[in-house]
């Protein structure tokens, strides 16, 4: 039996606007279907960042005298134990979505994923490799910390697929528009309750595409990183520069999100926080080296 078209309303709530850059997709879906079994496009991107960062990894690590199979080596155990640790941090600071569903932890269709549990898992999970590998810490973090980069700048698009990472209120330049029916209610603040826009009787929020803005931040990011490596004073100084550089991207970004992860008590961001410390950290730290590094 042929099934009825959808109706004009229904199409549209898989619509995303960019109405100030003039720019209007239509039907933007959330899955691609493969025979009867659907995909989600959150999973193809985040598989997509995955294969490019280990394909820069390698490249970098051939193009400084290293072995490239050293990488793919690390990244069977850190992108499994990234993965898991990044979704672990997302449950226990959002354990308001899972505490009557336990299940749903496993469920990472629908996006949740925090990159910092990821960050973090990555760096604990490349010390172990680095002592049971006998190989510098520092270098394998200078040279993996490139494949994290890129693996966020294509990953963050995920974001975009299943309308979630967003922004609060704004009718600048970059503002997007999504259907209301499209978002989480625990996603849409007063503020953009009280600005939704009609199109065509359908309903739409217009926010801050906070995953576009980090997607460039980092792109921007990668290339110093790239230009900087050739310069470095000391083995670990690139992946430092990263975690600085990112950390005052993030403190930013995460400003203007509406899907904040809060500190218990306080209720304060705590991606917020962690980008303090770590990129205060990283500056510090990469001032002792450089010191240390002239002495040598």
């Amino acid at each position: 039996m042929k099934l009825p078209p959808l109706l004009k309303g229904e199409w549209m709530d898989y619509n995303i606007n960019f109405p100030n850059l003039h720019i209007y997709l239509e039907h933007v879906g959330k899955t691609i279907m493969i025979g009867n079994f659907p995909i989600a496009y959150y999973g193809i991107i985040i598989a997509l960042g995955m294969l490019a960062g280990i394909g820069i990894a390698c490249w970098m690590a051939k193009k400084t005298g290293q072995n490239p199979d050293t990488y793919f080596d690390l990244a069977i155990v850190a992108i499994v134990c990234s993965v898991i640790g990044a979704r672990i941090y997302f449950v226990v600071f959002r354990w308001e979505l899972y505490k009557d569903d336990l299940l749903s932890i496993f469920n990472t269709r629908q996006g949740g994923l925090a990159i910092y549990g990821g960050v973090i898992a990555a760096i604990i999970t490349t010390f172990v490799f680095a002592k049971v590998k006998k190989i510098k810490f520092g270098l394998l973090c200078d040279t993996a910390g490139l494949g994290l980069v890129l693996g966020q700048i294509i990953g963050r698009w995920g974001n975009f697929f299943n309308r979630e990472a967003f922004g609060g209120y704004t009718d600048g330049l970059f503002a997007m528009q999504l259907p209301l029916s499209a978002v989480r209610s625990s996603d849409c603040t007063e503020e953009l309750l009280a600005n939704i826009v009609q199109v065509d009787g359908i309903s739409y929020i217009q926010v801050h595409p906070t995953f576009l803005y980090e997607s460039l931040w980092n792109l921007v990011l990668l290339i110093i990183l790239i230009a900087f490596t050739k310069h470095k004073k000391f083995d670990g100084e690139v992946f430092l520069l990263y975690l600085f550089g990112y950390g005052i991207g993030r403190f930013w970004i995460e400003g203007l999100r509406t899907d904040q992860l809060l500190l218990p008590v306080v209720n304060y961001p705590v991606s917020q926080v962690v980008a303090v410390v770590m990129a205060s950290a990283a500056i510090v730290w990469i001032v002792v080296g450089e010191i240390r590094a002239r002495k040598q």
